[in-house]
């Protein structure tokens, strides 16, 4: 399965986190949506997103020790198509300047709102729910 998927997080606290060569982000507790992409394996990145233990690669391994995956969306697609479901955010939605980027030309794969502002958002992206079972 190859597609593009939303993390839906819930930062509990205000935190400074350093999030690699980006430096120190100031967050603020709240609700963050991540967009990324498995277009080598869909469900084996979103698998490994949902991993506690795992070796910090991206940006968001550096942000997801402090947040808590509180949702799952995904939408099955041989075509990359991160950086459209990223534009549509960004109309809506502050985004954290260079965060998941670093590889196309957006603002922002990191943004925080609402969380009812964020689920009508997600309503409208024609994206489906990924079953998140705990970790026996």
């Amino acid at each position: 399965m190859k597609g593009t998927y939303l993390l839906i997080l819930e930062l509990l606290d205000d935190v400074s986190i350093q999030i690699g060569k980006l430096g120190f982000f100031e967050f603020q507790k709240g609700c963050y949506v991540y967009v990324g992409s498995g277009l080598n394996g869909l469900e084996q990145r979103i698998r490994r997103h949902l991993r506690e233990k795992k070796k910090i690669h991206w940006h968001i391994d550096y942000f997801l020790p402090f947040a808590r995956i509180v949702e799952v969306f995904y939408k099955e697609s041989a075509r990359r198509e991160e950086c459209e479901f990223a534009k549509e955010l960004a109309k809506d939605f502050r985004g954290v300047p260079g965060f998941g980027c670093s590889d196309c030309s957006c603002q922002s794969h990191l943004f925080v709102g609402s969380p009812q502002d964020v689920f009508r958002c997600i309503d409208t992206l024609d994206m489906r729910q990924y079953l998140v079972y705990p970790n026996p």
